[in-house]
């Protein structure tokens, strides 16, 4: 039985803390070293390639929940749980998202963000009482970021999850590990042992945050949220976002650009000014 008391309990060896297949590293130079990790790096986008399927799904279902009210979660611990925290950070600017429709939760709480805390990842627990606090609730997407695939504060959320009827995902970089056994959509990245034995830092954390760009980015196009290749609705929060917006005013609407600067002044995005400017 897999639960908070049998918390490694995992269905297949673990791949991701295999030992690499290259040795002496610490007497080989520095530029063989960095040959070695680039051409390790080189195999990650291939890997994320066969998930694509199983990601469509998600993304899809994601959209749906995303449309009707609902929020999406990601839950990791360390790197994993950073790398949840910076995509969901990066929406609300980019795509003119109101703050919490993409949340980011960490082990640890924001201070892991900064400075590790360890132990935290172990608290089976630890992961339901986070999304309770969220009032996290059937209309949301809750999606697991791990690794190993056997994180206990992400599995015990995971599992929860599925006991109270929340559409769950993940990401993981080992194959049927127990957090996927929790989840409606696993995305399963195998990447392959690290260049330093056991560091998931490296290609597998790669590989995460390309399978969280394609997530959050899809289903922003989704939500419309996006027009042609085209940000539309990203907050104008400094002189370089107002500066491209402004150029893209200029491209999209054939404006002069001193017409496009007023315009976003008065309506605040390039969205409602095309709108504005539809509407005439």
């Amino acid at each position: 039985m897999i639960g908070p008391n049998q918390p490694y309990l995992c269905l297949m060896a673990s791949v991701t803390e295999s030992a690499s297949t290259y040795s002496s590293l610490d007497q080989i130079p520095i530029v063989d070293l960095l040959k070695i990790i680039n051409q390790e790096d080189q195999s990650v986008p291939l890997a994320v390639e066969k998930v694509i399927p199983t990601l469509s799904l998600l993304i899809e279902k994601t959209i749906e929940k995303l449309k009707m009210g609902g929020r999406l979660f990601y839950l990791g611990a360390g790197t994993s749980g950073r790398l949840g925290i910076v995509d969901a950070s990066e929406c609300p600017p980019t795509y003119g998202i109101p703050h919490g429709m993409v949340v980011g939760l960490i082990a640890g709480g924001d201070s892991a963000i900064r400075k590790a805390v360890e132990n935290a990842e172990d608290d089976w627990n630890g992961g339901i009482c986070d999304l309770k606090s969220n009032q996290v609730n059937s209309a949301d997407v809750v999606v697991g970021i791990a690794a190993s695939g056997r994180t206990p504060y992400v599995a015990g959320a995971l599992e929860w999850c599925r006991k109270e009827g929340i559409l769950t995902g993940c990401i993981v970089c080992n194959s049927n590990s127990v957090i996927a056994s929790f989840s409606d959509y696993p995305i399963e990245v195998i990447v392959g042992p690290e260049v330093i034995t056991g560091s998931t830092r490296m290609k597998a954390g790669t590989a995460q945050k390309l399978v969280l760009n394609m997530l959050t980015t899809s289903t922003m196009v989704g939500l419309g949220k996006v027009r042609g290749n085209r940000m539309t609705h990203m907050q104008l929060s400094n002189e370089k976002l107002r500066d491209r917006a402004a150029i893209m005013l200029v491209e999209v609407a054939k404006i002069e650009r001193a017409e496009a600067v007023a315009l976003l002044q008065v309506h605040g995005s390039v969205e409602m000014v095309l709108q504005y400017l539809e509407s005439r």
